[in-house]
């Protein structure tokens, strides 16, 4: 067929993905191609798309191109583009994550605010979307080309590298403000934790905390015991500079 081309503009912080910093890409094609496939060779996950816009009207992922088309890529933000609603292409509040073997700091603070992550360090890229998709979780990556799996239908690539603006990237893209439930699940399984009687953990105690602590709470899966002590107040603190972030970025 008769070659033709494309002009894709990617809004927001969707030029994070990008080889350039230019926001404006120009591919020139031979033969019919999904929109998705185009969007992907950009460098730009599905998973980070929730509208996209071909001469000013909106698609889905199984459109395809043809002719000479200008398309306009949008990340899932509705406080800066508020337009089309009923076309968005992602789930914009999310619970349940699965996350990859880098990001152990970033699971851990999400498991401190209360928030649902399967994490296994071990796991390779199979069980990674295996799990994903099975109990519908959205999967927590910064490998691009594993969000790019056909199979993969929610995820995130963090854009920091450090864990706490991390955890504050992803209370905002999942909208979970409204659902953080802190010191409520083990931080080393993620289990639900439930209220402990002191005589039935009193053999998992050290002597000191045997003297000192009465209140304690028992993970559901592992056994793991938790208390208020001396490290509680430091979780307490974080606690407290991720919810200010979040506030900040939020009002920003």
């Amino acid at each position: 067929m008769t070659p033709f081309a494309i002009r894709l503009t990617f809004h927001g912080d969707l030029s994070f993905f990008l080889r350039s910093k230019a926001s404006t890409i120009e591919r020139q094609l031979s033969e019919r191609t999904s929109i998705k496939d185009v969007i992907e060779a950009c460098g730009v996950p599905h998973t980070e798309v929730d509208l996209i816009l071909l001469n000013g009207e909106p698609v889905d992922f199984a459109a395809v191109l043809t002719q000479d088309v200008g398309v306009d890529v949008y990340p899932p933000n509705e406080t800066h583009f508020p337009f089309f609603p009923e076309d968005r292409l992602q789930v914009h509040i999310i619970e349940k994550f699965v996350a990859d073997g880098h990001l152990g700091k970033l699971v851990r603070d999400l498991r401190l605010l209360g928030i649902d992550v399967a994490y296994d360090p071990a796991a390779d890229d199979r069980q990674l979307v295996r799990t994903a998709s099975d109990q519908e979780r959205s999967l927590l990556t910064r490998d691009r080309r594993l969000l790019m799996h056909a199979a993969v239908r929610h995820g995130y690539y963090p854009r920091s590298q450090d864990p706490l603006e991390q955890t504050v990237e992803v209370l905002r893209r999942f909208r979970l403000a409204s659902v953080l439930t802190p010191f409520s699940r083990c931080l080393r399984c993620n289990a639900p934790l439930e209220p402990a009687e002191k005589a039935k953990v009193l053999g998992q105690l050290e002597p000191l905390t045997k003297i000192y602590y009465d209140q304690f709470r028992r993970c559901r899966g592992c056994g793991q015991v938790y208390w208020s002590g001396s490290h509680f107040e430091k979780l307490q603190k974080r606690i407290e500079i991720i919810r200010s972030r979040f506030a900040g970025k939020t009002a920003g």
